[in-house]
């Protein structure tokens, strides 16, 4: 049977990693790891603000990320790059079992959440997966997620927030851009925009981040 060329070039090429953790040795031993793994790692830093800077430029296919960090979280970090670019793949690693932190990192878009403490062949395995558009998600992590954002929606109700802005703010927790939540609201781009910023005064937050 004939092999697309494109298929078996790009199963051919080194999948480029980004590390973010907060801690230099947990960045040197993820870097020895995944290059005698055959990954290409692009960069590294420990920062939020640093990340996404560098990110959108380094142009990587999967971002690790730790879960706390010195000026924010993995998940927002996630967030915010795959609202730019939902190509892009994102695993958090974390040292605690959380569902909270687990929920987070679904409606942030991450393709996997793992624990720091999984043996290094399990991690290299599992961020293998993750790079070649695996999941690395509990069976009903995402169906636990949304029924935890309709849950917050409920909630929410009192602060004023209307049907469609409780809808457009479920797409953006989702981590769909404007141009998507456009797509999938069938709003005009201005209208979406208008209904972020009324979403933002409303719950006193400055960014959708």
């Amino acid at each position: 049977m004939d092999t697309d060329p494109a298929i078996s070039g790009e199963a051919a090429r080194r999948a480029r990693v980004y590390i973010l953790d907060s801690h230099a040795l947990v960045r040197q031993g993820l870097r020895e790891l995944l290059e005698e793994a055959q990954f290409d790692v692009v960069g590294e830093s420990g920062s939020a603000t640093e990340a996404c800077l560098r990110i959108p430029a380094l142009e990587p296919d999967l971002v690790i990320l730790g879960a706390r960090l010195p000026d924010g979280t993995g998940i927002e970090v996630c967030r915010e790059m795959r609202s730019e670019n939902a190509r892009l793949r994102c695993l958090l690693l974390s040292s605690y079992d959380d569902e909270h932190a687990l929920r987070g990192a679904v409606l942030a878009g991450a393709a996997g959440y793992v624990l720091r403490q999984l043996p290094g062949t399990a991690l290299v395995e599992g961020i293998r997966r993750v790079a070649t558009g695996g999941t690395l998600l509990e069976p009903g992590a995402e169906r636990r997620a949304m029924e935890g954002l309709y849950e917050s929606h409920v909630r929410l109700r009192p602060t004023g927030l209307s049907s469609q802005e409780l809808r457009v703010l479920a797409l953006i927790g989702q981590g769909l851009t404007n141009r998507q939540i456009s797509e999938e609201t069938l709003l005009a781009g201005t209208a979406v925009k208008l209904h972020i910023t009324g979403i933002l005064a409303k719950l006193g937050f400055e960014r959708r981040v």
